[in-house]
């Protein structure tokens, strides 16, 4: 089983992002082999539809669980639609987050948004 992670840098020590859309990258972790690459988001500098753009991502990358700390609601049906599971983060590292997940400590993230649209 794959997991998604959306990270501001190419580590699994750092905290996950806040933004899923926006996030520059994405930690994709394979549970079975413990193995794990760093994807670019290409809907970090979208004009509009980033979260849509990052979950076709997550989807492309055939990961069946996106650990994220806060989701849009197109982005979170396009998830759902294609059998990808939510749960919400901690304020912890992305491995923490990755092995919090893998004890079944996480939570599905149940507080989807219209919409997160803060454009920095």
């Amino acid at each position: 089983m794959k997991v998604a992670v959306p990270v501001n840098e190419e580590s699994i020590e750092n905290n996950v992002c806040e933004s899923f859309g926006r996030a520059p990258y994405f930690l994709i972790f394979d549970l079975d082999s413990n193995e794990f690459n760093f994807i670019n988001n290409d809907a970090t500098h979208s004009q509009s539809g980033a979260g849509i753009k990052a979950a076709q991502q997550v989807v492309d990358s055939k990961s069946q669980a996106l650990l994220t700390p806060r989701c849009g609601g197109k982005a979170a049906d396009l998830l759902e639609a294609n059998n990808v599971d939510i749960y919400k983060t901690k304020n912890i590292s992305v491995m923490e987050n990755i092995e919090a997940f893998m004890g079944e400590k996480l939570l599905l993230l149940e507080e989807i948004y219209p919409g997160f649209h803060k454009h920095d």
